[in-house]
């Protein structure tokens, strides 16, 4: 029941938080993949309507491959607490793939290191009383490099008189992301840059059979100051993952 109710409080801060940025990070995937032919799959989304589709593949038995798309289509006030006419309405776009090195360590646990390229497009339109006040637009390309990691430790949830074996992990990223092609109300705009250091932490609930629920969430971090392209928004993301074909044990 703890685990429940740091689920919910983590859940409200997407919807405090501010979205003042023209990047929206799709979650760092983390297939734990462990043998040759493994695939591993993945449907996450969060408050905000951030969602995702990632799939991953073990081309060998320490190489995998993996790519995603994300979208985010959306229609909302401008601030929690703000007035319900002054809307912000976001279009955004983005794909990536990746190639990496996965490994499995003597206890059973799984660490992996990918590397990727990720391309998109991004606009944002806010409008007062029914007109419209400015429009971003622009394009994003995006180079990244994570490593993730898998404990061996795992927990159990009694619920609805059932036991839900619950295991752990996390993922560091760091990103470079460039915003191309900017342009605000039409009119061309200076070009930015940053770079983005993405932990998080999953946690991840047997469901039944290879289905797992999964609980991820984290922190964006931007480490240089950009007006428009900055770290505000969540990482925060809930989901389902499948994995066929691999080792079994905790991971």
């Amino acid at each position: 029941m703890h685990a429940l109710v740091r689920f919910a409080f983590l859940a409200l801060l997407p919807a405090l938080a501010g979205c003042a940025s023209l990047y929206f990070p799709p979650p760092p995937q983390a297939p734990l993949l462990t043998q040759k032919g493994e695939f591993s799959g993945g449907l996450h989304t969060n408050f905000s309507n951030n969602t995702a589709l990632q799939g991953a593949y073990a081309l060998g038995d320490h190489i995998g491959v993996l790519g995603s798309a994300s979208f985010l289509h959306s229609n909302k006030k401008q601030s929690f607490f703000g007035s319900k006419a002054n809307r912000e309405f976001v279009d955004h776009d983005f794909g990536e793939v990746g190639m990496g090195y996965f490994t499995r360590l003597r206890d059973q646990r799984v660490i992996e290191f990918y590397g990727g390229y990720g391309l998109g497009h991004t606009k944002r339109t806010e409008s007062r009383e029914g007109l419209t006040t400015q429009t971003l637009e622009g394009s994003l390309d995006k180079y990244f490099f994570q490593v993730n990691y898998s404990k061996k430790e795992a927990k159990t949830l009694h619920l609805f008189g059932r036991d839900f074996p619950m295991s752990y992990g996390a993922a560091m990223r760091a990103s470079y992301v460039q915003l191309n092609n900017f342009t605000i109300d039409g009119q061309k705009h200076e070009a930015e840059d940053n770079i983005f250091f993405e932990p998080i932490t999953f946690t991840r609930i047997q469901a039944v059979g290879p289905i797992q629920l999964q609980l991820i969430s984290g922190s964006n971090f931007g480490l240089r100051h950009r007006k428009f392209l900055k770290a505000a928004n969540s990482v925060f993301q809930l989901g389902i993952v499948v994995n066929l074909g691999g080792q079994e044990g905790k991971r």
